[in-house]
């Protein structure tokens, strides 16, 4: 592959705003990815997890991926994220992306349905194959799909498939994300944390950075703990993971995904409303519990 030095630091899977009709806004969605490149952000994933992807049309689907690249004008990379259960629809997204200047993918593999190993393994290498010139990150999220990725898929897979040169690891076990990093430093095999709350101890095991929903609302808090780290600067780094975790935990008392509009919403951003069937958060008890955190935690 070529230069892959892009893949690093601190990667919001950016919130996707919608009207009421429940297509993107896309005078939000620009003011959105002007304000994490803004608060320092490394890169933007489009239609990952917090970016609702499974709600989207597939013209909604190119259409926002558009709008993001072309308000990025090549500020930060832009990457695609893919979760589809079909091979033959996450083919077509991948090669859509390939098509609008998308720099890398990450892809999903399938929820609802159990493949077994061949099954997934034909799976991700087809989707890969299809956009052989795209870099392709693997991402392993065990809460949302009900397997994970295991340590020998991952070690084959990118040692074998050119195109497969990193992960988004969200299992939450550091022991994982420290085997995914250490099985597979001969590649160079890039991988991104994937839980807001382990940032610091992501990068302290070797990750090159992290996919943080929470920089679609606090970038410069989630960056300076990227920031710091580099240079060395660990307690400040761990200062400021210690700041971002009750924000961060605050999200929970929201249903999966409101959480990302509603810390959005009360901190300013106007994100709007979740797709149906989900609703904003609306018990007051509740809102005031995420207030809070954003209150008693600087976030500028």
């Amino acid at each position: 592959m070529n230069d892959l030095s892009f893949i690093k630091g601190i990667v919001p899977p950016i919130l996707t705003p919608i009207d009421k009709n429940e297509l993107i806004d896309e005078a939000k969605l620009r003011a959105q990815v002007d304000f994490v490149i803004e608060g320092g952000v490394h890169g933007i994933l489009a239609f990952g997890s917090n970016g609702e992807f499974y709600m989207v049309e597939d013209d909604e689907y190119e259409r926002g991926l558009k709008i993001i690249l072309d308000q990025a004008k090549g500020r930060v990379p832009v990457y695609l994220g893919i979760g589809a259960i079909s091979t033959k629809k996450c083919i077509r997204l991948a090669q859509m992306g390939l098509e609008a200047g998308a720099q890398a993918i990450s892809l999903l593999p399938p929820m609802f349905i159990s493949p077994n190993e061949t099954e997934l393994t034909t799976h991700l290498v087809s989707v890969a194959k299809s956009v052989s010139d795209l870099p392709v990150l693997l991402y392993n999220n065990p809460g949302r799909t009900h397997y994970g990725l295991s340590q020998d898929l991952i070690y084959k897979l990118c040692h074998e498939v050119e195109n497969i040169v990193g992960m988004k690891d969200s299992s939450g076990d550091m022991t994982q994300t420290a085997e995914f990093i250490r099985r597979n430093r001969d590649v160079n095999f890039k991988v991104l944390g994937g839980k807001d709350t382990l940032v610091y101890g992501a990068l302290l095991h070797g990750a090159v950075g992290a996919v943080c929903t929470t920089a679609n609302f606090v970038p410069k808090l989630v960056t300076n703990i990227y920031e710091k780290a580099m240079k060395g600067d660990l307690a400040g780094a761990l200062q400021d993971q210690f700041l971002l975790n009750p924000i961060r935990l605050g999200m929970d008392k929201a249903s999966f995904p409101v959480g990302t509009k509603d810390m959005a919403n009360l901190a300013g951003r106007n994100a709007g409303d979740p797709y149906l069937p989900n609703f904003s958060t609306s018990k007051p008890e509740l809102l005031a519990g995420m207030k809070a955190q954003l209150t008693a935690n600087p976030y500028d």
